[in-house]
């Protein structure tokens, strides 16, 4: 599954997409909070799967596009 990060999740990942094997988003969640750059991030960041917005229980299948969204300031 491909993860693309976005504003300040890109600039912390160093990268704009990432293959990952992992079942669910708390996986992908846990996996990236232990990054030091990405810890608190991944916390308190959105991730859409396929376009839709996905809680930490949604499975994560193979050829998935999930985006890691931070919190966004202003309208």
């Amino acid at each position: 599954m491909t993860v693309r990060f976005w504003a300040g999740a890109q600039r912390a990942a160093g990268v704009e997409t990432e293959q990952f094997e992992v079942q669910s988003v708390n996986d992908l969640r846990r996996l990236l909070a232990a990054r030091p750059a990405m810890g608190r991030l991944s916390s308190v960041a959105s991730f859409l799967v396929d376009g839709a917005q996905a809680g930490d229980d949604a499975p994560l299948p193979d050829g998935a596009a999930v985006d890691m969204l931070p919190p966004f300031a202003g309208g």
